[in-house]
């Protein structure tokens, strides 16, 4: 009966062969930059270039009204804020503080806004008191209409995962800024808030 051990051994006269593995180590080829290189690439990453500049002319204070939709086919819940935008950070990046109510409770929200260097792309998170979580976006503008459309995630309370948001944030004039926000719910994006700010 065949069993565990019943290989031949040498003395069985049978032929032993042992197996060879060979091994090889590919090379893999790593671009270290100097440090001139790389002094230069952190310079311009965290200098203040033109879209600082520009975004440094919208500071200020500013009223906002919003509409907002918690379902397509309701009506939209209409408040009035106030908020207030500032360069921080040696001008790399513009906070807006929002205040004001949502459906009778105190609100209060917080932007922040810049432009990357590195990637040559807007960015863009915001928190606020209705949630825990914080949002993060990303975009390119079209200089000619200076619209930035934005997209990212924010967290789902529902479902506890990432919900894709996408914004489109438009500047018509010195004084004035427009955003429409959409949110991807059951993998259909619908409007869920609309935004005007009039500069004060």
């Amino acid at each position: 009966m065949a069993g565990c051990g019943d290989a031949k051994k040498p003395e069985d006269k049978a032929e032993v062969k042992k197996d060879t593995v060979a091994t090889k180590t590919e090379e893999v080829s790593v671009y270290v930059p100097d440090s001139a290189t790389m002094a230069k690439a952190w310079m311009d990453f965290m200098t203040p270039g033109d879209k600082h500049a520009w975004l440094a002319t919208y500071d200020g204070k500013w009223n906002v009204e919003m509409n907002s939709w918690m379902s397509p086919d309701a009506p939209p819940v209409k408040t009035t804020q106030v908020a207030e935008s500032k360069m921080i950070l040696g001008g790399r990046y513009q906070q807006t503080v929002f205040k004001g109510s949502f459906e009778g409770q105190p609100f209060e929200g917080i932007e922040t806004l810049g432009f990357d260097n590195g990637k040559k792309v807007f960015v863009s998170t915001w928190i606020d008191n209705m949630g825990t979580g914080i949002s993060m976006m990303s975009g390119t503008m079209d200089d000619a209409t200076k619209t930035i459309t934005f997209e990212g995630y924010g967290t789902d309370p529902v479902t506890g995962k990432d919900q894709k948001m996408r914004q489109v944030v438009k500047f018509p004039d010195a004084n004035t800024q427009t955003m429409e926000m959409f949110c991807e719910v059951g993998g259909k994006e619908q409007k869920n808030m609309e935004v005007k700010m009039t500069r004060k």
